[in-house]
């Protein structure tokens, strides 16, 4: 690491702002590892939002009013304007009043913490006891600020209260989650009686949120599943780090989508002369030396992947840190599908870690189409991203480390999943159809979620967006399993804006890209782009507009 910088009033500024989230969102010492809080949840009722707002205000004041001193200085001062000023129109404009969904709200967030939470010692086990202790607290905190939403006239969707109940279901009685992970725990029975206590405990919580979602919240639920285009411009702002022209984004994605379906048609062409991207995908599918079968064997061939990119990467076209080089690839302890990254602890004593979430039933794995998200979820993806940021610690304060934006992390890894296959990565024609399955869905999800959440006429004329329209669309563009189909288009519906960021952020990250290159007379064949990647991720995630910012001030 290089020698660390004097810090400045502002890096004091975004430190306090730190420890003002660490707490009043607990959560964060687990996420990062710091000692203290290891229970705790944060106050998600409507005496905790207001909180929050009261405290984003006075430090936006401070930080309006801070000089910079360095370049450093005016990328933070930048950044935490941007994220305050957006944190506090949504609380204004009540997003915590219907903060519901099927993949990122307080029903999962309750529950995930745990994955990260230690369990080697008994003073771990402790931890664990008193935070399922704890959940119904959390849990009534929040019921409460969905009460608010309901007497305001503002809900979620009907849509996103049904699945959501189906998912708390699954946390309810003796097979719960919590009751297994107490279970596990080799400790003396004092403790353990304490463990099988707070696992009842959180399932009753579950148990409440399902009989209030399915009672309370049911009849008062929105019908429709588009927010609108007021709420929509509002969440993609946050989602991206920058305001995007949504019209003109709506008909790049529709361009991008027939982009993306003409190079896997030219692709399915050489796995077999004529054959088309379905009839290349069957022949794919049907061929043993491409699968894996069992979630143990899917585990040992991402960790084999993933220990061979960093190795060899490591060697070539990055500098990869020594802390950053262990990886651990997990199936997660969830059934709910979807793959994920945890960067490391700021001590590195947690490793960085990818998560596959395997949904139930499923059992067979195709090593063509999944090469790719290794690449986007480890190295040179999330993991090199925010395993850079963690490790830069002698020239980013803590509340930079810890800063993320959809764009810009969601961006690069797509970008890193195009340059995989730039350097050679993905020339086997099967993982290169496999990257491009992968495009396709996200240039994909770009037109269904604008276009269901604005209204947007469909592509083919046959009138307007809905979200039941979003099923068959994405069925026909993802060559995935029906539930994985549901379980993402469920999460379109219900997390309006976040999915267009990946599609978004690479175009953006792209565009950066070639206009750095362009400015700096930069040769990409003799390390210009090795050059670029060091400085752009040597800022941490930040939003795209202060990114380009920083790279391109003039």
């Amino acid at each position: 690491m290089a020698d660390a910088r004097v810090p400045t009033p502002i890096d004091d500024l975004a430190e306090q702002w730190l420890d003002t989230l660490l707490d009043l969102q607990p959560e964060l010492h687990v996420h990062l590892g710091r000692p203290g809080r290891e229970a705790d949840y944060g106050d998600r009722s409507p005496d905790g939002v207001a909180a929050f707002a009261e405290a984003a205000r006075a430090t936006l004041a401070a930080v309006r009013a801070a000089t910079p001193e360095d370049t450093t200085d005016a990328i933070t001062r930048d950044e935490m304007i941007r994220t305050l000023e957006l944190e506090i129109e949504q609380v204004e404009a009540g997003f915590w009043q219907r903060d519901l969904n099927v993949i990122a709200s307080p029903a999962q967030d309750f529950r995930d913490i745990f994955d990260l939470m230690g369990t080697e010692s008994e003073q771990d086990w402790d931890h664990v006891a008193r935070r399922m202790h704890h959940v119904p607290a959390a849990m009534a905190g929040w019921l409460d600020s969905l009460r608010i939403g309901i007497a305001a006239g503002n809900t979620p969707a009907i849509r996103q209260v049904r699945e959501v109940a189906a998912q708390a279901r699954k946390q309810t009685g003796a097979d719960s989650f919590f009751a297994a992970l107490a279970d596990r725990a080799d400790v003396p029975e004092s403790l353990a009686a304490d463990l099988r206590s707070g696992a009842r405990a959180a399932s009753e919580a579950y148990a409440t949120l399902v009989d209030f979602l399915e009672q309370d919240l049911a009849p008062h639920a929105r019908e429709a599943d588009a927010v609108g285009r007021e709420h929509y411009a509002l969440a993609s702002r946050g989602f991206v780090g920058a305001e995007i022209d949504l019209d003109e984004t709506y008909e790049w994605g529709v361009e991008e989508l027939a982009r993306m379906v003409a190079e896997q048609e030219q692709v399915a062409d050489r796995i077999r002369p004529g054959a088309g991207v379905a009839e290349a995908i069957a022949l794919l599918e049907a061929d043993p030396s491409r699968q894996l079968h069992g979630t143990d064997a899917l585990q040992r061939w991402m960790q084999e992947t993933s220990d061979r990119a960093v190795e060899e990467l490591g060697r070539t076209h990055f500098d990869i840190p020594e802390p950053m080089r262990r990886l651990e690839c997990m199936i997660a302890p969830t059934q709910e599908g979807g793959i994920y990254y945890t960067a490391p602890s700021e001590d590195f004593e947690r490793a960085g870690r990818m998560w596959w979430s395997v949904p139930e039933g499923v059992t067979d794995f195709d090593t063509w189409r999944e090469l790719t998200t290794v690449y986007h979820e480890g190295v040179p993806g999330h993991h090199l991203q925010l395993g850079l940021a963690t490790y830069n610690s002698a020239e980013l304060n803590g509340w930079r480390r810890l800063s993320w934006n959809s764009g810009h992390g969601e961006g690069w890894a797509l970008y890193a999943e195009r340059l995989m296959a730039d350097l050679g990565y993905l020339d086997d024609p099967a993982d290169r159809l496999g990257m491009l399955d992968g495009q396709r869905m996200r240039a994909a999800r770009v037109v269904v979620d604008i276009g269901v959440h604005l209204g947007k006429p469909k592509p083919d004329g046959s009138g307007t967006w809905t979200g039941e329209d979003a099923f068959g669309f994405m069925a026909q563009h993802v060559n995935m399993d029906d539930s994985f189909v549901r379980f993402e288009v469920n999460r379109y519906l219900g997390w309006a804006g976040q999915a267009p960021s990946y599609k978004v952020g690479q175009r953006m990250w792209e565009q950066l890209r070639d206009d750095w290159v362009a400015a700096n007379g930069a040769d990409p064949s003799a390390g210009g782009l090795k050059e670029f990647h060091r400085r752009a991720l040597s800022v941490g995630s930040i939003g795209l507009g202060t990114l380009r910012t920083t790279l391109l001030p003039h």
